[in-house]
């Protein structure tokens, strides 16, 4: 890897998580006036020269040594910094180890959490002082080339702090820092995030109850461990630690008007020479980090992007036979503990979550590469703060989540450590999925209490999909649509093979089995699949090359042949990228989701049946029953939404120039036909099913929101959108009427579908009814948009584009909204007057004038 020169600004080491890249430098950083702002000299202390070492370090110090030698005097912390650490990046870490309660609806925060991280950098500094400088990659240049000044010239590194030289250690080989006010102190670079503070309603810290509890020093990393106290109002705060949720408020803040934290900030040392990247490509879902790199050769400026992982490496001696692909030991292999606060039941799950993967890692060339550990508890010299290992941190939350971030080296994508997220509520969420999506198959889903194992399992697979992310793994969401349908039923093939090929899909249970096909867990619950195993031998294992540019040439190839040869590799995200695809969705399964959701259907039913005995616990009032009904609505309305997005939808394939294939294509017809057929059968058609009302009248007053006409409304405005109606009439241009189903055609079909009453002359329903009018009021708000909110989007070349939402007066879509209409009108008039239930007449008056109104709005 060649020297460049790391520029500033913007930090790009970052913590991932099911789902986003966060930039680790936080908004509103202070202004620094002066070197004592900067917070090196302690209170305003009168500034001293360098005193002699014996008279700052005396011998009532307290020494250990590492990375940073560090003395306490008394109530006074010293770090003696080597000259050989001066001007080396570290990355500092700051955790909650101790937080306040929240109540409310904020989501809080949590002891082992990340509170804010930065690059760091000590150097020398005039007259006597180190400077402590926040190091931002965003641009990079070879010191080689003359280009390198200009780069230099435009990212200068801010100055965070500056400490007096204390005192010169031993042969004037270190620098002696008095940095207790820094760290009992509120700086920016080694305290909670400045959004976090604004969002709790935190003030100045209050110094007299701020304190360095201990500071520990290890060979590449030194851990400081604080108590800060901030003042508080104790209003309720816009949202809770991190910014999520709203309404929260601190009972602490109320009842003392300061809020105490508790935290560590991890400073590590980062590689002298950075691990050498792997350059990202699109069609293998890594996080990526980047900068922009600058060169005298180029004739235009290089992106560089590339992959998050960690550095796995053969020994020396096993470096030809891991090349020739036999399987070594790493050097150094990834382990994560188990935090002790876990329930012990659970802790063999979430360990077995962490080795499933190790399968994965053979692929790569790797034996014995990953796996868990229980915590040592007895071992004091250990601490789960301790940037240098990584733990599942259990926390004591009502929040139904996990998740799994990493911290890595900006420069390279090096993964330092993971902390991941695991909160206690999770196992609701696993059970409510499980129930809804298997009770049909599995009678051990049938409770509101699931016995250990089963929990253990549903555990152990969300531990397996957390840990891939710490891994680099980004979500998969395509990858279940490269299972058949039918295969899905296929006792044999889905134990076999899984029901998706990837754990890091959102692809859940197989809802699709039918209890008739007998399938066993092995059939039901995800897995680490083909693509997982894919995944991690292109990041961790060997590539051919003495370059950069040899081993992007033969990462291509590999990938290309990978993915044709085995199409279960294929990776597929609307996270980034077209949202339009129907491959790739949230919580779906199979090629084929009128299929996959007609068989859920067919479950949900069964569901739906067994719920007042499958719901039942003594004393429960109505709430077990309440809660798995909405559950069941919920899957019914994620069958509603899979189905919708193959209306209009438009198929994302990344290829490479050579294989001159297109990307883009239509998603077929006949499947589009389909989609709206279902729709109709399963939704705008009364599903008198869903219409319980023996449960409705327990958990569902009267006058209060109707569940299935929500579940309809929301079916008629997914599919009636603007950007789909514009984009289906857009592919019907470019791809041809053959193969495209254009917008017309589908309004003419759902039309003649939604108003079949008027044919039949068949008395209209209550929902029905509903629905017809939603229908008109959507095609009104096409044909006569609110004109407050009205922009015009600018094309590819600078050409206004006609589909652009702001720009529906001057497509297509305007002039079918009116014709619509216009023939609905007729229609609707004649249905009227022939039509003998008195309600459906005065309804469809009703839709008469409505329609008149839309179309003429004068």
């Amino acid at each position: 890897m060649r020297n460049y020169f790391i520029a500033a600004a913007m930090l790009a080491a970052t913590v991932s998580t099911a789902q986003n890249r966060d930039t680790t430098r936080p908004a509103g950083a202070p202004q620094l006036n002066n070197l004592q702002a900067a917070g090196g000299f302690g209170g305003g202390a009168q500034r001293q020269g360098p005193r002699a070492y014996k008279d700052v370090i005396t011998n009532k110090a307290i020494s250990q040594k590492g990375m940073i030698t560090v003395h306490r005097v008394d109530d006074k912390f010293y770090f003696e910094v080597p000259n050989n650490i001066l001007g080396r990046e570290i990355l500092a870490v700051t955790r909650y180890i101790k937080v306040p309660a929240i109540s409310g609806n904020g989501r809080g925060a949590y002891g082992g959490e990340v509170a804010n991280q930065q690059t760091l950098a000590f150097e020398k500094g005039p007259s006597n002082n180190v400077f402590l400088r926040t190091i931002t990659l965003v641009n990079a240049a070879d010191p080689n080339d003359d280009i390198y000044k200009a780069v230099s010239n435009s990212n200068l590194n801010a100055i965070a702090a500056a400490f007096p030289i204390a005192a010169f250690g031993k042969d004037s080989a270190s620098v002696v820092l008095d940095v207790t006010d820094y760290f009992k102190g509120d700086n920016q670079v080694v305290s909670i995030n400045a959004n976090i503070k604004r969002s709790l309603g935190l003030g100045p810290i209050a110094a007299d109850r701020s304190y360095i509890q201990k500071i520990s020093t290890y060979p590449i990393n030194t851990e400081i461990r604080s108590v800060k106290t901030f003042s508080a109002a104790g209003a309720a705060a816009p949202a809770g630690f991190g910014g999520q949720g709203g309404g929260a408020t601190i009972p602490a803040a109320n009842a003392a008007g300061a809020v105490t934290i508790e935290l560590n900030t991890s400073m590590l040392l980062l590689p002298e020479k950075p691990m050498t990247p792997r350059i990202a490509d699109k069609r293998v879902g890594f996080f990526t980090d980047d900068y922009v790199l600058f060169g005298d050769d180029q004739q235009k400026v290089e992106n560089k992007e590339f992959a998050v992982r960690w550095r796995l490496e053969p020994k020396d001696e096993d470096v030809e036979k891991w090349k020739r692909g036999e399987l070594v030991e790493p050097k150094k292999p990834i382990i994560y503990y188990i935090d002790p606060a876990t329930p012990k039941q659970w802790r063999k799950h979430l360990i077995l979550g962490v080795n499933d993967w190790q399968k994965a890692f053979e692929k790569a060339g790797f034996k014995n590469a990953i796996m868990g550990k229980e915590w040592p508890e007895n071992d004091t010299t250990m601490s789960l703060e301790d940037a240098r290992y990584s733990v599942i941190r259990y926390f004591a939350s009502p929040t139904e989540n996990a998740y799994g971030p990493n911290v890595h080296d900006p420069r390279s994508g090096e993964i330092l450590e993971s902390h991941i997220g695991w909160y206690h509520n999770v196992m609701k969420l696993v059970h409510d999925w499980y129930m809804v999506q298997a009770a049909a198959t599995d009678p051990r889903a049938r409770s509101m209490k699931f016995d250990d194992d089963l929990m253990g399992d549903l555990i152990r697979f969300v531990s397996s999909h957390e840990v891939g992310h710490t891994l680099g793994l980004r979500h998969n969401m395509g990858s279940s649509s490269k299972t058949p349908v039918e295969k899905l039923r296929d006792k044999a093939w889905v134990e076999a093979n899984g029901h998706t090929a990837s754990i890091m899909d959102y692809a859940r249970f197989n809802y699709v089995a039918q209890p008739e096909d007998n399938i066993s867990k092995a059939g039901l619950y995800p897995r680490i699949g083909d693509y997982d195993q894919w995944a991690i031998r292109w990041g961790y294992g060997y590539i051919a090359g003495n370059n950069e540019e040899e081993v992007k040439k033969n990462s291509n190839k590999l990938i290309t042949e990978t993915l044709k040869a085995n199409p279960r590799t294929w990776f597929g995200t609307y996270e980034s990228g077209n949202q339009a695809d129907p491959r790739s969705q949230s919580e779906d399964l199979s090629d084929n989701a009128v299929k996959a959701s007609e068989y859920g259907i067919k479950n949900l039913q069964r569901l739906l049946a067994g719920l007042p005995e499958w719901t039942k616990e003594e004393g429960d009032l109505n709430e077990n029953i309440a809660t798995m009904y909405g559950q069941l609505l919920g899957q019914y309305r994620r069958y509603i939404g899979h189905v919708t997005r193959n209306i209009g939808g438009v198929y994302e394939t990344f290829k490479v120039a050579e294989q001159d294939e297109p990307v883009y294509e239509v998603t077929p017809k006949a499947m589009q036909r389909d989609a709206l057929g279902y729709l109709n059968r399963q939704v705008f058609q009364t599903p008198t099913w869903l219409i319980d009302k023996k449960i409705w009248n327990k958990i569902n007053p009267p006058g209060t929101a109707d569940p299935l006409a929500s579940a309809q409304e929301g079916a008629l405005a997914g599919l009636l959108t603007l950007d789909r109606l514009n984009r289906m009439q857009y592919c019907a241009d470019r791809f041809g009427a053959d193969k495209a189903y254009s917008a017309l055609e589908m309004m003419n079909d759902l039309q003649s579908d939604l108003f079949s009453e008027l044919k039949s002359n068949k008395a209209i329903d209550n929902y029905r009814r509903m629905l017809q009018k939603s229908y008109i009021d959507k095609l009104n708000t096409l044909l006569n948009p609110p004109t407050a909110t009205i922009t015009i989007t600018l094309g590819g070349g600078g050409f206004n584009n006609p589909y652009a939402s702001g720009a529906n007066s001057r497509s297509d879509v305007y002039s079918i909204a009116r014709a619509q209409l216009t023939q609905l009108r007729a229609q609707v008039a004649a249905a009227a007057a022939t039509n003998p239930d008195r309600m459906s007449k005065i309804h469809l008056q009703d839709l008469a004038e409505k329609i008149k109104r839309a179309l003429d709005p004068k």
